[in-house]
């Protein structure tokens, strides 16, 4: 499994917007299907977003369908996760993961037993 570093998050009121990234070094991201996860304390880490890494197929949690953007830049490692009209259910830590070993991206999304890196705080607040 690759490990990422993200970064990105922050304090925004309801209705705001943030960019998060993720980066990894330990080794490309080509044809790796990637994920922007989340986690509530006392929770596990849940599927936001996910994107082929082969067709760039994309799947999304329906509550943030239409608000959130995930992308990727390979010659740079990174992922990106843009999210707009931000709520303040969307409070959580955020994390990256990456894998060959899934049929799709929505199973990508719904996996689990990722290494997980250090995340970056999301708190929407007014």
């Amino acid at each position: 499994q690759l490990q990422f570093v993200e970064s990105g998050g922050g304090l925004v009121q309801p209705g705001g917007s943030l960019r998060l990234s993720c980066v990894t070094q330990t080794y490309s991201l080509d044809y790796y299907t990637v994920g922007w996860f989340r986690q509530d304390p006392g929770k596990v880490p849940e599927g936001v977003s996910c994107m082929s890494g082969t067709n760039n197929a994309t799947y999304y949690e329906p509550s943030v369908q239409g608000r959130f953007t995930i992308s990727r830049d390979n010659a740079k490692n990174t992922v990106y996760l843009q999210m707009n009209s931000l709520k303040l259910e969307d409070t959580a830590v955020y994390y990256c993961a990456a894998t060959r070993l899934v049929a799709d991206v929505e199973s990508m999304c719904r996996a689990s037993g990722f290494s997980w890196g250090p995340g970056t705080q999301v708190t929407v607040s007014a």
